[in-house]
């Protein structure tokens, strides 16, 4: 067995446990100095709140060491493990937690009174904090009467209340609103650096990591060097859809597109729509085709009748064909554009 670091007041060293023969932690190693704030981070199911119960004597490990102010926690039985909870160690749950005979300001109190602090003395302290959280209003509504978030601001009021020497605060802004998230945190953050409280703080959301002096990440049990948190996405790359393709390379539509609208449309020039079918060609070009016995109608593009540079191509396809029809509307989309 080896001492932890004197200035660590939380430290723990190849952290083991499994629930029910499932790997929790794998050999987590951490330590916490006095009046720290640590996020421990990573996706659900990644181990944070074992981790948290570990350090908090709440579970006892089955491989590893945990010591506090240099006493060990994991070789505690169960009642010296009690006591430490209650009288150095505070905790935040996600969901409140609230006794429901007891009022607000007497569940905040709570913990106060359990040491044996006068119930004057408890109630002012409980509404200083309650006042800081913006519910001292609901002091004497029981938990029945609260909304949830309101229950949550009473938890951690409670867990405020009697300063402990570290606070555990296991994804503890879980029941309240986004708007609210800044709030609490803000209030939990600020007052535990005024009162040198050590906070662990298990979360799943980057933004609450940034309130941090460190990180810890966690995936599948282990300590790892980054997890990568999942954040709305900012903005997305635009893509085909089935009304609107595109090509990949240039962004542009497919001369396929303009099949099913006339190309005068947007070139001012008759296109094959305009034009009567089956024959789209001129009245000229129609009886020489007949003369030469052709025993199709062939289409010859008007555009390329007046190109320059002698440029002309010619669409043919037997009348009542489709494909034979799409094939020569592409050509003519093309002879257009150039």
């Amino acid at each position: 067995m080896v001492a932890p670091p004197d200035n660590d007041v939380l430290w723990a060293r190849g952290l083991t446990y499994a629930h029910d023969g499932s790997p929790a932690l794998q050999g987590v190693s951490m330590g916490v100095r006095e009046g720290e704030i640590l996020a421990v981070t990573g996706p659900r199911g990644s181990g944070k709140t074992t981790l948290l119960r570990c350090l908090s004597g709440q579970l006892r490990v089955q491989r590893g060491e945990v010591w506090f102010n240099s006493v060990p926690v994991h070789t505690m039985g169960p009642l010296a493990r009690e006591r430490l909870r209650r009288d150095r160690f505070g905790w935040i749950d996600p969901e409140p937690v609230l006794v429901p005979e007891l009022n607000a300001w007497e569940n905040t109190a709570l913990p106060l009174m359990l040491r044996g602090t006068g119930r004057r003395a408890a109630k002012a302290a409980a509404l200083e904090w309650l006042e800081r959280l913006d519910i001292r209003d609901a002091a004497r509504k029981r938990p029945h009467a609260l909304l949830q978030s309101e229950r949550q601001r009473v938890v951690v009021a409670r867990a405020l209340v009697a300063a402990p020497t570290v606070l555990f605060a296991d994804e503890p802004t879980a029941s309240l609103h986004r708007a609210e998230h800044t709030h609490v945190l803000r209030t939990l953050t600020t007052a535990a650096r005024s009162h040198a409280i050590t906070v662990v703080l298990a979360t799943h959301d980057p933004e609450i990591a940034t309130l941090a002096d460190r990180t810890l990440p966690l995936l599948d049990g282990r300590h790892v060097r980054t997890v990568h948190l999942p954040t709305p996405p900012q903005g997305e790359t635009p893509t085909a859809t089935a009304g609107s393709p595109t090509t990949e390379a240039t962004g542009r539509r497919p001369a396929r597109e303009g099949a099913g609208r006339p190309v005068g449309e947007h070139t001012g020039r008759p296109s094959a729509a305009d034009t009567p079918a089956p024959t789209t060609g001129t009245a000229a070009d129609t009886e020489g085709r007949r003369a030469a016995g052709a025993q199709g109608e062939h289409a010859t593009g008007a555009e390329g009748e007046r190109a320059t540079g002698g440029e002309r191509e010619d669409r043919a396809g037997a009348v009542g064909d489709d494909r034979a029809a799409v094939e020569g509307e592409g050509r003519a989309a093309c002879s257009l554009s150039v």
